[in-house]
């Protein structure tokens, strides 16, 4: 069977939803996978390309009503593209994921900036951190508020994913803190 890369699979996981056109899937991204899986603008539609060549979606036109009615394309998952999205999802993962840190790569560095240049950093850090946390519990409270519609069975995973980023965030902001008082 043949392999695609990661972003790929995630398009076509995205297409399980209720995402069909090339800007419902730039929405979804920006709302979801965005916290944990970049994609950008300029890959989707590619992607969405090679999905129809290799037959493991379809693409539809409709047309949209309102002001300005035009057509837009949509795309559906075949089932070749299900039973592919299925055969990856039961794979291992390849490795363990290796994160890239800024912040970690300058603190490393750290003899060779101010001290105080060092505790901005992550004061800033931090505070950017504290951010990100609470964009968690908005996107928490609207899963949790939207549920019981179509995406039941969805929402536990994704909720599972954000109690990750939910996690891994507080931690985060728990390490900047013990990191600013042992500088200190």
């Amino acid at each position: 069977m043949k392999h695609y890369n990661d972003t790929t699979y995630a398009i076509l996981g995205i297409l399980t939803t209720e995402c069909k056109s090339g800007y419902a899937i730039k929405q979804f991204i920006d709302q979801s996978l965005n916290h944990f899986w970049k994609i950008s603008y300029g890959q989707i539609y590619p992607i969405l390309k090679l999905l129809v060549q290799e037959e493991l979606a379809e693409v539809r036109t409709s047309t949209s009503q309102g002001k300005l009615d035009r057509n837009r394309n949509e795309y559906y998952l075949t089932s070749k593209g299900i039973e592919v999205l299925k055969n990856w999802l039961e794979q291992p993962i390849a490795q363990v994921p290796t994160e890239r840190n800024e912040i970690l790569l300058k603190l490393f560095f750290g003899r060779y900036q101010a001290q105080e240049h060092k505790e901005s950093l992550l004061e800033n850090y931090k505070h950017e951190l504290e951010n990100r946390y609470q964009t968690y519990l908005s996107i928490e409270q609207a899963i949790l508020k939207h549920q019981h519609n179509d995406n039941e069975e969805d929402s536990l995973y994704w909720l599972l994913t954000l109690d990750y980023g939910k996690r891994t965030t507080k931690a985060a902001i728990e390490w900047c803190g013990s990191a600013l008082e042992k500088m200190r």
